[in-house]
C-alpha cells in the first residue's frame, strides 16, 4: 500500500465561472487555507445516471477514459432542480439526487418512494486527494449484496472484503484468495431489495477498493475507492433491478459484441500440441482433429498456444509473429487442413518481445516499446517465455506509440490473411514494475488533452490502457482483412473499454480441483454483470494435477451450461516444465461416453445458448445469471449466504436453473428454487426421477456422476434446440468440411403436469441470425403454448429480419418432458404426429415432413442428447 497523504478539501462554493449546460448540473470550487483549490462537479447525464468529477491542478481528469463522454439526455422528463448556498437537489422522474456542500460535497441518490438513500457519501471525508491520486469514501450498507469489479476471487458477494484494482498473470491462482486477477474494471454494484446503485470509475490507473472491510469508531463502516494517480471521474447509476443497472452501464461503455455462432461449440486446446518437435506439432494437431471424428465428439475450434512462435534454436523463446518452421513448415496448408476437419483456429499472441526477438532492436529504436525514464531506453522487464515460471528479459509493446500500434496491427493482419479465425490476446496484463515508465502517446487512437500528454508516465495513463489499445489494434486489423465477418478477439485481461473490441474472455489459468470448479461459478456471475458475457473457464483446470474421471465428467457436465465452453490446459510437473500434459475428452475410457453425451447436449442447445448471446448484444443481459436475477421479490435470495455467494447454482437464461456437485463421491445436490410471485408454477427436474417442485423452497436433487448434475426447467419455459453435431451457420458460404446444414429445429417445452389442470398461456422468445455478419439483424421467434386437458396448443410466429435460415417454421418439432401425460400437440392449428419416443424417454411431436425423413440427415439424433 502506498504512503497515505490524504487531504479533504472543504469550504466549497458554487463556481460562477462555469456555465452549466443544464439545470441538472452543479459546479463547485474549494479554496482552503492550505491553498489547494479543488473542483467538484455533479451532472445528471440520464434520468438514472450521474457523473461526478473531483480534480485539482495536480490531479487532472483521467486521460483516455474507458467510457466515452455521453450526450446529456433526459428524454421527456424535465429535471426539477433546487439550489441554495450549500445544497442542491434534482428530481428526474422517480429519482432524487442531492448534493450537500456545507463542507465537503456529499452526494446521495434515492427513489422518491425510498425511506432512505440507496447511495450516500461519507460525511466529512467524501472526496480526498491522496498523494498523486484520490480517494472516494461512501457509506456501507451491511448485509446487502456487492458485486462487480470485473473478475474477483469467489465468492460472488464482495461485501466486507478488499481488492487491488489492477491485473496480473496469476498462473495457477487460488480461486478463493488470489487478488488481483486478470481484469481491471472499477465498477462496483450494490444490490438490495429496494434497488441497486453502481459506481464506475473511468480511470485505467491502479487502485484499491475496500468494500466495507474497513471501519472506524468515528466513521463507522464505509467503502473507499483509492486511485493511485490523477483525478476522479465516476458515473453513478441507480436502478430498481440488476438487469436495468447492467443495461444502463452498457449504454455508457458499449454492449457486448456479436460472437460468431461457431464459437459456442466445444473449443479444444492444450499447450503440449504446439510445443512438439517429434512428432511435429502440425502432425500431432491433425491427428488430434482426426481423433475427434473417430470418437464422435464434435469440435468447433482449437486454441493454438504460442508454441508455434518458439524459436528453433537456442534460446528457444516465444517470438510473437514468427513461425517455428520445423513444427509448422507450411502454416497456410496447416490452417487449410484444420478447416477441412471442421475446426476453426484461435491463435495466441503476446504483447511483448524478448531481447532476442528478431525485431527487438528495431522496435526499441523506433519507440515502439515502453521506456524506462531512468535510462531513457526501452524498459527491461522479466517476461514469461519458456516453461512454467520461466522467463527472460525483454520489453512491452507500447500501444500508445504509433510505431508499436502499427507493428502489432501489421502482425495481426498477416495472421488473418493466412486464414486464422480468431486472435487470442494473451498475457496482456502489463505487469510493469514502475509507475514512471514512459508512454509515447503519439498514436492517434490515444485520447487526452495536450496538458495530459505532458504527463507521460504509465502510472497516470494506466497499465490497463495498454490492454485496451492492444484490443483495438487486433480488432481493427481483423476488420480490415475480413470486413464482411464479425471480428472475433479473445482476451485474457480486460478493461471496460477493451470489450468494445474483444468479443470473449475467460477466467484465466485456473487449477484442477473441486473448489476451482465451484468458485468459477461465482467469477462468471460477477463478470457477466460487468459485461464479460461470452465468458467461461478452462474446463478440468489449466494447471494442477489431471482431473479424476469423476471430476472431469462433473466439470464438463457443468461447463456445457456456460456461454463459452473450452477445454485447454498447461499441466506442468517438476520433470516436464515445457510441454505439460493435456486434458483430452477421451482420456478415460470409462468416462468417454459421458463426456461425449454432455458435449453433444451442448451442441443440441446451441440455438438456445446462441439466442442468449444475441440477447446479450442487444440488451446486455448475461447468459449466466445470479439466482436472484429477476427474482428480487423473493427475500431468500437476499438473506441466504449460499445464494449470495453464487458458487453452487445459476440461471442459464431464464429457463434453466443449473446446479452442480462439488465434492468427490457426492450423489446429491442442494438447490434453492426462487419464487417470482404468489403464483409461480414451479420447476421440473430434467433428470430422473423427473419430479415437479414448488418454487420458494430448498430441495435435494439426485445427481450421480454417471447421470447428470442437477438441471431444472422453469415450468412454462421453452428452449429451442437443434442437431447434436456441428452445423453450418446460415450465413456461411464456404464449407471446406462439408458440415451439415442447421436445418433441424425443435423446441423443448416444460408444461405443468396434466393433473394440475392449468389452462394459462406460456410465452417465450428466441433470436436467430446468420451467425457471421458483423451487423446482422436477428429474427425473433415468439412461441406460446397452452394446455387444454391432454392437448398442448403451440403457436409460433416470426418477426424482425428476413434472413434465410436452413430450417422451416412449419417443420418445428415439439419435445415433451419424460413422463408428461399430454397426448396431442398442435402447431399453429395443425396436428403434429408423435413420431417417436427418444432414447431419453421423451415424446417428440413433429410434422409429416420431418417424420417421413426429409430432415433426417446426419445429426437427427439431436433430439436424443443427454443432460
Amino acid at each position: 500500500m502506498a504512503p497515505q497523504h490524504e487531504f479533504v478539501p472543504q469550504t466549497y462554493a458554487i463556481d460562477s465561472s462555469k456555465n452549466p449546460s443544464s439545470k441538472a448540473s452543479l459546479y463547485l470550487r474549494s479554496q482552503d487555507k492550505q491553498g489547494l483549490p479543488a473542483d467538484f462537479s455533479f451532472e445528471a447525464i440520464r434520468s438514472n445516471v450521474f457523473r461526478t468529477r473531483f480534480t485539482t491542478k495536480d490531479h487532472p481528469l483521467p486521460p483516455h477514459p474507458s467510457a466515452p463522454l455521453p450526450e446529456i439526455r433526459h428524454g421527456d422528463v424535465v429535471p426539477a432542480t433546487t439550489l441554495s448556498k450549500s445544497s442542491y437537489q434534482t428530481k428526474i422522474g422517480d429519482v432524487v439526487a442531492e448534493v450537500d456542500f456545507t463542507g465537503c460535497p456529499q452526494v446521495s441518490l434515492s427513489f422518491a418512494d425510498s425511506e432512505a438513500p440507496l447511495h450516500a457519501d461519507l460525511p466529512y471525508r467524501s472526496y480526498a486527494t491522496d498523494g498523486t491520486g484520490v480517494a472516494h469514501y461512501t457509506k456501507y450498507k451491511r448485509g446487502t449484496l456487492h458485486v462487480g469489479l470485473g473478475e474477483k476471487a469467489a465468492p460472488m458477494d464482495l461485501s466486507n472484503r478488499q481488492f487491488v484494482l489492477s491485473a496480473t498473470d496469476c498462473f495457477g491462482y487460488d480461486v478463493y484468495r488470489t487478488d488481483p486477477m486478470y481484469k481491471h474494471i472499477p465498477l462496483l454494484i450494490n444490490a438490495t431489495p429496494e434497488g441497486c446503485v453502481g459506481v464506475f470509475s473511468t480511470s485505467h490507473a491502479r487502485g484499491f477498493y475496500s468494500v466495507g472491510s474497513e471501519m472506524d469508531g468515528m466513521w463507522g463502516y464505509y467503502k473507499v475507492y483509492r486511485q493511485d494517480h490523477g483525478g476522479l471521474e465516476e458515473y453513478l447509476i441507480i436502478s430498481r433491478t440488476l438487469k436495468e443497472l447492467v443495461r444502463t452501464y452498457a449504454d455508457l461503455v458499449g454492449y457486448p459484441l456479436l460472437v460468431p455462432r461457431w464459437a459456442f461449440g466445444y473449443l479444444a486446446g492444450g499447450m503440449k500440441y504446439s510445443m512438439l518437435d517429434e512428432p511435429r506439432a502440425c502432425d500431432a494437431l491433425i491427428d488430434f482433429a482426426k481423433k475427434m471424428k473417430e470418437e464422435d465428439i464434435p469440435c468447433s475450434g482449437f486454441q493454438m498456444s504460442s508454441g508455434y512462435t518458439v524459436a528453433e534454436t537456442e534460446p528457444k523463446t516465444r517470438n510473437v509473429f514468427t513461425w517455428n518452421r520445423h513444427r509448422f513448415p507450411d502454416p497456410k496448408a496447416f490452417i487449410d487442413e484444420y478447416h477441412k476437419q471442421g475446426i476453426r483456429l484461435i491463435f495466441n499472441v503476446k504483447p511483448y518481445v524478448l531481447a532476442n526477438h528478431p525485431e527487438y532492436e528495431k522496435l526499441s529504436k523506433n519507440g515502439a516499446l515502453i521506456k524506462d525514464l531512468r535510462t531513457g531506453k526501452s524498459g527491461t522487464a522479466r517476461l514469461w517465455s519458456a516453461g512454467g515460471g520461466e522467463s527472460g528479459e525483454g520489453g512491452h509493446i507500447d500501444f500508445t506509440s504509433k510505431a508499436g500500434f502499427q507493428w502489432w496491427y501489421n502482425g495481426i493482419r498477416d495472421l488473418k490473411k493466412l486464414g486464422v479465425d480468431c486472435i487470442w490476446n494473451d498475457n496482456n496484463e502489463y505487469t510493469i514494475p514502475d509507475d514512471h515508465w514512459q508512454c509515447e502517446l503519439d498514436e492517434p487512437s490515444v485520447q487526452g488533452s495536450d496538458e495530459a500528454k505532458q504527463l507521460k508516465h504509465i502510472g497516470y495513463w494506466g497499465r490497463a490502457l495498454q490492454t485496451e489499445l492492444m484490443a483495438k489494434s487486433s480488432h481493427d486489423a481483423t476488420v480490415e482483412v475480413e470486413p464482411e465477418l464479425r471480428p472475433f478477439i479473445l482476451t485474457r485481461s480486460a478493461t471496460a473499454g477493451s470489450m468494445r473490441y474483444c468479443a470473449s474472455s475467460w477466467s484465466g489459468d485456473n487449477v484442477t480441483s473441486y473448489d476451482g470448479m465451484k468458485g468459477a461459478n461465482a467469477l462468471a456471475l460477477t463478470a457477466g454483470m460487468c459485461l464479460l458475457q461470452c465468458y467461461g473457464h478452462d474446463i478440468g483446470g489449466f494447471e494442477g494435477p489431471q482431473p479424476s474421471p469423476e471430476l472431469l465428467v462433473r466439470w464438463v457436465q457443468l461447463g456445457i451450461y456456460s456461454s463459452r465452453f473450452a477445454i485447454n490446459c498447461f499441466k506442468t510437473t517438476p520433470t516436464n516444465n515445457n510441454l505439460g500434459e493435456v486434458i483430452e475428452p477421451w482420456m478415460y475410457p470409462e468416462a468417454t461416453p459421458l463426456v461425449r453425451a454432455a458435449i453433444k447436449r451442448r451442441y443440441e442447445m446451441i440455438p438456445y445458448i446462441y439466442s442468449l448471446a444475441l440477447e446479450s448484444h442487444a440488451a446486455a443481459s448475461p447468459p449466466q445469471r445470479w439466482t436472484g436475477w429477476g427474482y428480487e421479490a423473493d427475500p431468500m435470495v437476499w438473506e441466504n449466504r449460499m445464494i449470495k455467494n453464487g458458487e453452487t447454482q445459476f440461471w442459464l437464461g431464464d429457463s434453466l436453473l443449473v446446479g452442480g456437485v462439488f465434492e468427490p463421491g457426492e450423489t446429491k445436490a442442494k438447490m434453492y428454487l426462487p419464487r417470482k410471485s404468489a403464483y409461480d408454477p414451479g420447476f421440473l427436474n430434467l433428470n430422473a426421477p423427473f419430479q415437479f417442485f414448488a418454487a420458494g423452497q430448498w430441495v435435494e436433487i439426485d445427481s450421480k456422476w454417471d447421470a447428470s448434475i442437477p438441471v431444472l426447467a422453469r415450468i412454462g419455459a421453452a428452449i429451442p434446440v437443434g442437431k447434436d453435431v456441428q452445423t453450418l451457420s446460415a450465413g456461411e458460404t464456404v464449407n471446406p468440411a462439408s458440415l451439415p446444414k442447421d436445418d433441424y429445429r425443435a423446441v423443448e417445452i416444460f408444461p405443468p403436469p396434466l393433473s394440475a389442470g392449468t389452462t394459462g398461456t406460456f410465452e417465450t422468445t428466441w433470436l436467430e441470425d446468420d451467425g457471421v455478419s458483423p451487423t446482422a439483424e436477428p429474427v425473433e421467434f415468439r412461441l406460446s403454448y397452452r394446455c387444454l386437458d391432454a392437448l398442448v396448443e403451440v403457436e409460433l410466429s416470426r418477426s424482425g429480419s428476413d434472413v434465410q435460415l436452413a430450417w422451416r417454421e412449419e417443420d418445428l418439432s415439439v419435445i415433451l418432458p419424460v413422463g408428461d401425460a399430454h397426448e396431442e400437440v398442435t402447431l399453429n392449428g395443425k396436428k403434429l404426429s408423435c413420431s417417436r419416443t427418444d432414447q431419453r424417454g421423451r415424446k417428440v411431436f413433429c410434422s409429416s415432413t420431418v417424420m417421413n425423413g426429409v430432415k433426417e440427415v446426419n445429426g437427427m439424433n439431436g433430439i436424443n442428447g443427454h443432460h
